[in-house]
């Protein structure tokens, strides 16, 4: 989520000061946020025209949302939301360099992952019968739909990536050998490079 536009969201209805920012952010969203990330953010937005002063409050420094502010919003709610596929997903270079690591129980690991991702998902259900606020339910159901994805993606991939590990185990074991040769003095076969 933009917090940057989240942010500049909580100023339709009314101007706010950074403090009222956090506040709103945090009970709308659920998530926390820090309260200088919330004035640094106010400041790159006044910088980029969206905001502007509209007096204060006691010491508090009001903002309210410009219309260059409101285009860049509607350009938001308008555009559906992509996930960055650039990021690295852990769990993924996990098993991949799992299988190609001599020595490493696959599918040991997979099952261990299986097994914390369904005892999560466990606990996320149980947690969303317990608390009817409707942002705190979105947030629960997402957190749900990827655990049962990540549960899926073990199930399919496992069959694949324990055979992967295995046709590996002879190779690595032949390299090892090569090397133990080396050191031992031992010549390679002809056309055989390392």
């Amino acid at each position: 989520m933009s917090v940057r536009l989240a942010l500049l969201s909580l100023l339709i209805e009314e101007p706010r000061g950074v403090y009222q920012l956090r506040q709103l952010f945090e009970e709308r969203t659920t998530w926390n946020i820090n309260i200088g990330q919330v004035y640094q953010t106010m400041q790159r937005l006044e910088r980029d025209g969206l905001v502007e002063h509209a007096g204060g409050e006691g010491r508090a420094e009001l903002f309210r949302i410009s219309d260059a502010g409101y285009e860049e919003l509607q350009r938001w709610w308008d555009t559906p939301t992509t996930v960055d596929r650039s990021e690295r997903d852990d769990l993924v270079m996990k098993v991949a360099l799992a299988v190609t690591i001599p020595g490493i129980n696959v599918q040991k690991l997979i099952q261990q992952q299986r097994n914390a991702t369904l005892s999560e998902l466990r606990d996320v259900t149980r947690l969303k019968r317990t608390d009817d606020d409707p942002t705190w339910q979105f947030v629960l159901d997402r957190r749900i739909f990827d655990l049962e994805a990540e549960a899926r993606w073990l199930d399919h991939i496992e069959g694949a990536a324990v055979a992967a590990a295995a046709r590996r185990a002879p190779l690595a074991d032949a390299s090892h050998a090569e090397v133990d040769n080396a050191e031992a003095g031992i010549p390679t076969p002809a056309g055989r490079n390392r």
